[in-house]
């Protein structure tokens, strides 16, 4: 049996937090929609009221990770403008809008013996989110909680610590306002590694933990927690352009997966070409891809294109095939076919989001069926992998594991569920 650390015997702060965390839910699971969709409304309202002071903490978080030299699109990811955090706010009016899971039968029956049988959800309790430079998270993360009935416990970076600082001033104040515990939402104290440490051993207090980020801390999370992980991944994606694409469609959905914001996890990291349009396809493609500003890092086929128009392609090796970018360069290789596209994905992809441009439906159907990732675009951007676009409202995560979750996690995700069973007076022979 494994010997319990001190973090998990003492009462530090983070498990203080977490036990408040879990008076808090249990106030807050009764809680009607119309008390949860006030604090949600308190919140949008708060954040455009206060955007000044938000935006001006975030700009202390964003002066430090240049001064640092942290690339700029993990300091992309860090930024909040006014405009930014109105589109935050807006996020938090559409999960408002959305049905409130809490509640709902998932199935129910009356058993031979006159049982009454009914299997709903309920909220999980406390929830914890461990995050990188990411404060929108902050606001997505307690408005998804809140409305499915949960205390929610945020770690995000130090390198953002102003900024969810501020941030989370601003929930809680809501929250408190609309009646709720204002322990609903807590930033789980400490900015060292420790903190996030005790937080992952707070079994028993926290019911789940949700890591986003890059894939270290992904893996550090779900092989050093105690705490029941739902695993969020990383997005090694794919964009397949068959022998039988339409090459402008191709040309449209690339460029729009790879550069229409490259920082995301949600953005393409290869491009796949079928042999048979490849002579087509290429020479567009590396002038469609230049004028983006996306370098392309190639197997010999984009290389001898390359040569041929001028252009510089570098040659790709297995650590490009294994890339999660987040910038502005994409693998590209060509495969003989739609069945080696398939095996390359299967190789390198993190299970994502992978993407097929044909005017082929026995090729779409076929690439759909072999394709085993959280999502499969059929003539569309991976892009559009994302809880909003969903049209589930702002997103706790994508998750790229099987169990429980798959793909972007809205409301119904952040629920278990439980049977109620009501009889009269029966009793087992």
């Amino acid at each position: 049996m494994r010997a319990m650390s001190a973090s998990e015997t003492t009462d530090t702060p983070v498990r203080q937090a977490a036990r408040r965390a879990r008076t808090a839910a249990a106030d807050l699971a009764p809680a009607p929609r119309t008390t949860r969709d006030s604090a949600l409304l308190a919140i949008a309202e708060a954040l455009t009221a206060r955007t000044e002071e938000i935006v001006a903490a975030n700009a202390d978080d964003v002066a430090k990770a240049r001064a640092a030299g942290v690339a700029e699109s993990v300091v992309d990811r860090l930024t909040l403008t006014p405009e930014r955090v109105a589109a935050i706010a807006s996020d938090v009016r559409d999960v408002i809008a959305l049905p409130d899971p809490v509640g709902e039968v998932r199935r129910g029956s009356t058993l031979p013996n006159g049982l009454e049988l009914r299997q709903v959800r309920v909220p999980m309790g406390v929830v914890g989110i461990i995050y990188e430079a990411r404060p929108n998270v902050t606001v997505d993360a307690a408005a998804l909680c809140l409305k499915s009935g949960n205390a929610v416990l945020l770690r995000g970076s130090s390198s953002a610590h102003a900024s969810n600082t501020a941030l989370v001033a601003v929930l809680r104040d809501a929250v408190a306002q609309a009646g709720l515990p204002a322990d609903a939402v807590q930033l789980v104290p400490g900015e060292s590694r420790e903190s996030v440490t005790e937080l992952m051993r707070a079994r028993g207090l926290v019911d789940v933990l949700i890591p986003r980020g890059g894939a270290s801390l992904i893996k550090t999370v779900v092989e050093q927690s105690t705490v029941p992980v739902i695993e969020t991944g990383t997005g090694n994606c794919h964009v397949y352009v068959d022998e039988r694409a339409d090459i402008d469609t191709a040309l449209a959905i690339l460029v729009n997966s790879k550069a229409q914001r490259p920082s995301v996890c949600n953005a393409a990291e290869t491009v796949l070409v079928h042999a048979g349009i490849a002579d087509a396809f290429l020479p567009r493609a590396l002038e469609a891809l230049s004028e983006a500003g996306v370098t392309v890092h190639g197997d010999d086929a984009w290389q001898t294109v390359a040569g041929a128009s001028a252009r510089t392609v570098l040659p790709a090796t297995d650590e490009d095939w294994a890339s999660e970018y987040l910038s502005y360069d994409i693998a590209a290789a060509v495969v003989p076919s739609l069945d080696a596209a398939v095996e390359h994905i299967r190789t390198w992809s993190s299970g994502h989001t992978e993407a097929i441009v044909t005017t082929d439906t026995a090729a779409a159907r076929r690439f759909t069926a072999l394709v085993d990732s959280a999502a499969v675009m059929v003539n569309a951007s991976t892009r559009f992998t994302d809880g909003a676009q969903f049209g589930f409202g702002a997103e706790i995560g994508i998750s790229t594991q099987k169990l429980h979750a798959r793909g972007p996690m809205g409301l119904p995700e952040l629920t278990t569920t439980k049977y109620v069973v009501t009889g009269d007076g029966h009793i087992r022979d």
